[in-house]
């Protein structure tokens, strides 16, 4: 590994604008849903493809861009992620059909793709394991204003302005970006190895198999054995990536490292924990407007307590962690989360404004505390050698799961169609429905060991101890 020279004081602050940038724009998309639908001529219950789009092609090309850091190093990459990502919002301002949305959407997902994991790398690669909690708790709490201003700047906009601005105010941020990763980002790079295409090409058509068939029979424009096939074969390439993975020198996503136990749970738990954190920011905001009626701006301004939540939940998750361990915040965070979820179904547009903002502001807590926790015991005990692979694998999972939390949630709402009831109802059945699916989930937490992450408290601890004197 060659390590630069340049100071890892702003590498910290780059990380955090890719997660802003990434944030905002996630954010800002789902409360313009229905206007951008209205402006295209489609239902506004149709638009998960908008969505959908660059998660997947998010979630296919993040191997690649571990393979890429390590080759042609972490700074080139960078403002290459940034670059096409840039150019992917202003070909989404430009778009005027669905189609050309979706497929700008793609270019802005090959630039994210490799925008936060490669930031994510280098800060595996300049910092100890032990200080892994402080440096990923600084990195997503500015990241995390994107969140709080992406739902009210997006509802501004769709209601003062045009729906494209909210992709035309990503190009001054990527420029800015591009300049500070120019003049502060380090170039890590490895020895070079052969990239695994046979690899690439059966997980990656795999996960998009996956993916679609969930999104076919959501939007019910195939019969439903067709969308069955589909996830099929998707399952199916993925089989054979594993095989082909163990017969390979150097595959594209190392097998071994799923040995590490608290590795394998940790992306086991994120992929099944965020079907239900994955569908809130799709299915809020359109309950807002199609169910309840408000306007862009209210729905914005609602879902802000969610993130103003997340911001004050990260000053507290370090001593959550010291108290009840890794083990017991997630199984009970992970509960706590499937209620509140749940809880939607009992909201009415009648009900207090306090009564509907409250629960949004502790899911943002609680949110926060689970990804935080999640996130550093997957990548705690991984060495040196799977870092990059192990990142890679983790980001791949979270978009991945993002995916299927709309598109499993889109599917779920679309099967209420046949229930008696309003469109409101509708979307009370899917909420109860995907926090049920959530409270499950804490199983999967069940599987780590009560001492699992003690070392990472510990050396935060100590180091704290030693800095004070």
């Amino acid at each position: 590994m060659i390590k630069s020279a340049r100071s890892m004081a702003g590498l910290p602050w780059i990380a955090a604008m890719a997660f802003f940038m990434q944030a905002l724009d996630a954010t800002i998309l789902n409360t313009a849903l229905p206007a951008i639908a209205a402006s295209l001529d489609r239902s506004p219950l149709a638009m998960q493809s908008a969505v959908i789009s660059y998660t997947l092609t998010v979630a296919m090309l993040i191997p690649v861009s571990g393979w890429l850091a390590d080759r042609f190093g972490t700074r080139k990459i960078f403002i290459v992620a940034v670059t096409l990502f840039t150019l992917g919002s202003l070909a989404c301002a430009l778009s005027p059909t669905l189609l050309m949305l979706v497929i700008s959407r793609v270019l802005q997902g090959v630039g994210g793709a490799m925008m936060m994991p490669v930031a994510r790398l280098a800060l595996l690669r300049a910092y100890p394991r032990s200080e892994l909690l402080p440096v990923l708790n600084f990195v997503t709490m500015p990241g995390l204003v994107g969140p709080v201003i992406g739902p009210l700047l997006g509802g501004v906009m769709v209601t003062y302005a045009t729906w494209h601005w909210i992709f035309l105010i990503n190009i001054p941020i990527g420029i800015a970006g591009i300049f500070y990763a120019r003049k502060y980002m380090p170039d890590f790079t490895t020895p070079r190895r052969r990239f695994d295409i046979l690899g690439f090409l059966l997980f990656g058509i795999g996960l998009v198999c996956l993916s679609s068939g969930l999104e076919l029979f959501g939007e019910r424009i195939v019969s439903s054995w067709l969308a069955f096939g589909v996830m099929l074969s998707g399952v199916i390439l993925i089989l054979l990536y594993i095989v082909h993975a163990r017969r390979n020198k150097a595959p594209l996503i190392p097998l071994p490292m799923f040995k590490t136990r608290t590795f394998s749970v940790g992306i086991a738990g994120n992929i099944a924990s965020r079907l239900g954190t994955g569908c809130v920011p799709f299915l809020m905001p359109l309950m807002l407007q199609v169910g309840y009626g408000f306007s862009a701006i209210v729905a914005g301004c609602m879902m802000a307590p969610t993130a103003l939540g997340s911001i004050l939940a990260k000053s507290m998750v370090t001593q959550v962690l010291r108290r009840l361990g890794y083990r017991s915040t997630l199984v009970g965070i992970t509960v706590v989360i499937g209620v509140l979820i749940a809880s939607f179904a009992l909201q009415t547009p009648g009900m207090g404004i306090t009564v509907m903002l409250l629960p949004l502001f502790i899911l943002g807590m609680a949110m926060s505390t689970q990804f935080t926790a999640m996130n550093t015991i997957t990548l705690a005990d991984l060495n040196d050698e799977n870092a990059s692979s192990g990142n890679s694998m983790l980001a791949v999972t979270q978009q991945l799961a993002i995916s299927f939390g709309v598109a499993i949630s889109a599917a779920v709402l679309r099967f209420y169609d046949n229930v008696e009831g309003s469109t409101l109802d509708r979307f009370h059945y899917t909420f109860f429905t995907m926090g049920i699916v959530t409270i499950a989930t804490a199983a999967v937490f069940l599987l780590l060991r009560r001492h699992d992450g003690r070392n990472l408290i510990a050396n935060r601890e100590k180091r704290k101890a030693k800095q004070d004197a």
